[in-house]
């Protein structure tokens, strides 16, 4: 291990050795080891030895340059930090096989030397730890010491370098273009003078230029530049409309990789003085790059990120729709929660009736299971409303918000007034949920009691119903689990509208040959626009209604506590035993508060779960919490009503 004190006879050794690579891994050891306070003082130690003995000096700056001069630059400007082009697949294999049986890293090729050197997971640290100054004051001695004809060579081999690897990144972002994916989601790039081959023409002009040492008029291309990023933004927000993949997310993520790093080259060889600052700042680029050449969790995180872009956005799409902003949606909202009521009250009473004849409870909790999820299918179908599904949509319509609108008090006041706008729809949504549900569960009560002569439930099954909506029985953690179930809900959504647009489910059902046999043409059209439209919600909904019957399933199974409360079904239940125990009002109060209490669980924990996975998604964040609840109070203060009620609206 190389110290600090015997540091000038390590450099003496190595040289005398003629091993760069050793020199070199020698003080990344030295740079790794150290603690962040003493890795800027032991490159100054450095500079300062090879300061102080020119000889020394000229010796590594000569043992260095026959060490560049002599590896192949181009394929590390290529590739390292550009996602490799096998595909996610293949990528994914690759380096899951790395893992168990890596292969051998050859000195002699530039990737491998970086790998070798920066293949410490916090190598990133001591890399951020040293200002690029420093850097410039430890090359700027070595290049003093430097001779002429080795200064010579060093720049013709890195310029040949260079530009051969500017030509192959613009041969491969106009390959790009004639990737299937790609075509199906932008027909246009079929056209000849697509910015992909404008860009790559003006790059070979540029590049002959360069070689014969010409001057080039080259001001436009950051316009050109800026065009190709515009249509790769295009393309992601197509990805949501006409449906992505991983695979497509990684086409995508690589070509926008391939284009800045062929706008850094070209920043970099745009003249013959080469700028030490931007050769260093890529070379930081490339170290970073070689500590995550084989990260899996890596590789997963680039390539889902529009895949969960196209989710979110589905999502935020739908999200709109939750949002009341005036009387006519309000009482609209109000009128489609009402209706949810009315099929969850007899979802309720049809859950009490299956716990009462199946014994077996796997059995009952698929039973269960299949109750939520067609029953929560068909109040979608109906276009009827239930209040909690509605925060794993609304969230992602929020962080839309955050990404279109700059920083600032004016993006504060438009989402505090969207979280106003969010609450009160979700009040009125969660009214008309628990209002008609627990009224008409009453109403089923009574008229059986006063059919039958016999109360619809026992005492046994009142006592069962009022621990499960007691706060302090567990039920604020049972209601939380419900609150993730309804953001795996939205994900969910999201993810099958995607994949219905992918697949173009549309036409798809249009030209199915089974179809075609049962139904007329115009059937099997509204069939296949229908289930195109609400694949995602009716899939999210089943799905939804599975995971709450289920939960029950696996706490049995495991011995864990896991159950749900949803604050819908707990207010049908409030009105089943409120009449068959004869409760009082003052009781039946405290019932209702520990129903809303259930529900404000579910809608927090969902909405903040999904606030957090949009926002990641769209790789944006917001700056200050307290700046936005401030606004909410100035809202409130200002138009009280606005919370609850479609009035005192901001016009």
């Amino acid at each position: 291990m190389v110290k600090p004190e015997t540091l000038p006879q390590f450099i003496r050794q190595k040289v005398a050795e003629n091993d760069a690579f050793g020199l070199v891994e020698g003080w990344c050891q030295l740079f790794r080891e150290s603690r962040v306070y003493q890795i800027v003082p032991h490159i100054r130690l450095i500079r300062r030895i090879l300061k102080q003995d020119k000889e020394l000096a000229r010796s590594v700056a000569e043992l260095l340059c026959d060490w560049v001069c002599s590896l192949r630059l181009y394929p590390l400007l290529i590739s390292s930090g550009i996602l490799a082009r096998e595909g996610f697949g293949r990528e994914m294999k690759s380096r899951l096989y790395e893992r168990f049986n890596p292969a051998f890293k050859d000195i002699n090729d530039l990737r491998d030397i970086f790998y070798l050197l920066f293949n410490d997971k916090n190598d990133v640290r001591w890399i951020d730890a040293i200002p690029l100054k420093e850097w410039r004051g430890l090359l700027g001695v070595l290049a003093r010491q430097t001779e002429e004809k080795d200064r010579e060579r060093l720049h013709t081999h890195f310029q040949h370098e260079g530009l051969f690897a500017i030509e192959m990144l613009s041969i491969w972002i106009a390959a790009e273009e004639m990737e299937p994916e790609l075509m199906r989601m932008e027909p246009s790039l079929l056209n000849a003078d697509s910015p992909f081959v404008a860009l790559h023409r003006e790059v070979i002009d540029w590049l002959e230029a360069r070689r014969q040492g010409n001057m080039f008029d080259d001001s436009h291309f950051q316009v050109m530049f800026e065009q190709c990023n515009r249509l790769i933004e295009r393309l992601q927000k197509r990805g949501a409309q006409v449906g992505s993949s991983l695979n497509v997310a990684y086409l995508l993520e690589r070509l926008s990789q391939t284009l800045e790093r062929l706008e850094k080259l070209m920043a970099i060889f745009v003249s013959n003085r080469y700028l030490p600052r931007r050769i260093l700042l890529l070379t930081g680029c490339f170290a970073r790059a070689a500590a995550e050449q084989h990260s899996i969790s890596r590789l997963w995180k680039q390539s889902s990120k529009l895949i969960a872009r196209s989710i979110t956005q589905n999502s935020g799409d739908h999200g709109e729709h939750y949002i009341t902003r005036d009387k006519k949606e309000y009482f609209s909202m109000f009128y489609s929660a009402a209706g949810g009521g009315v099929l969850i009250a007899l979802m309720a009473l049809f859950k009490m009736y299956l716990g009462s004849v199946i014994d077996d409870k796997v059995w009952k909790g698929i039973a269960e299971g299949l109750n939520y999820g067609l029953g929560f299918t068909l109040i979608f179908m109906l276009h009827f409303t239930v209040a909690t599904k509605q925060p794993a949509m609304t969230a992602a319509r929020f962080a839309e918000a955050v990404e279109r609108h700059p920083n600032g008090k004016a993006l504060n006041m438009k989402l505090a007034q969207l979280l106003v706008d969010v609450f009160r729809s979700q009040s009125i949504a969660v009214v008309g949920n628990v209002l008609v549900a627990m009224s008409l569960a009453a109403l089923i009560a009574f008229i059986y009691q006063q059919q039958s002569g016999e109360a619809l439930l026992n005492q046994g099954q009142i006592d069962y119903q009022l621990h499960s909506i007691d706060p302090f029985a567990g039920t604020l953690w049972f209601a939380a689990i419900a609150g993730v179930w309804l953001f795996f809900s939205g994900i969910i959504s999201g993810y099958f509208d995607n994949r219905s647009h992918y697949l173009n489910l549309r036409m798809r059902l249009r030209q199915h040959p089974c179809l075609k046999k049962v139904l007329p043409s115009q059937y099997r059209a509204k069939l296949a626009d229908y289930l195109h439209d609400n694949y995602g919600s009716i899939m999210g909904n089943l799905c939804f209604g599975l995971l709450l019957g289920l939960t029950g399933v696996v706490g049995y199974l495991t011995g864990l506590p896991l159950d749900i409360r949803h604050v819908a079904f707990s207010s049908a239940n409030v009105g089943y035993i409120a009449v068959s125990g004869h409760f009082t009002v003052a009781l039946v109060l405290q019932c209702l508060s520990f129903v809303l209490l259930i529900g404000l669980v579910n809608l927090i924990v969902s909405f903040s779960l999904t606030l957090w996975v949009a926002l990641r998604s769209l790789n944006t964040e917001i700056d200050s919490w307290w700046a936005i609840w401030r606004e909410v109070g100035y809202i409130i203060k200002q138009r009280p009503l606005s919370l609850f009620l479609p009035v005192q609206l901001e016009k």
